[in-house]
């Protein structure tokens, strides 16, 4: 019994110690490809992004959303030009791990707690 408390204790400190390397400041700018299911269906987006402004093509149709950086990792979007009221809603989204080209994020509408993942790859 002793040996395992041990183990436990063991593998407690290396999880707690181990920390996912996160270079958000990398993808702030540049032209990606974002995948993400939405209602079960996977959706893909192409989207260029400046510091404060994000031009998304989706499904034959582009739109403008501003940007406003919360941290390195997690910023508000907001449609430029909403068409109804589920477009007018912020969306809320967070950098969650980062490799060499591509970041997993999750995203909702400001204050939702209903939140949803996705993979954005750098394609410039």
């Amino acid at each position: 019994m002793k040996n395992y408390t041990y183990l436990l204790l063991l593998s407690f400190l290396f999880t707690a110690c181990y920390q996912q390397e996160r270079n958000c400041k990398d993808f702030k700018t540049g032209k990606f490809r974002a995948e993400y299911a939405i209602d079960g269906k996977k959706q893909v987006s192409v989207f260029e992004r400046t510091e404060n402004l994000e031009i998304e093509t989706f499904g034959g149709k582009t739109d403008s959303t501003s940007i406003r950086w919360l941290s390195d990792c997690e910023y508000i979007g907001q449609k430029i030009n909403p068409k109804n009221m589920q477009e007018r809603k912020a969306v809320d989204i967070k950098i969650l791990t980062t490799n060499e080209n591509s970041y997993t994020f999750e995203f909702s509408l400001v204050g939702d707690s209903n939140k949803q993942k996705g993979t954005v790859t750098r394609i410039d």
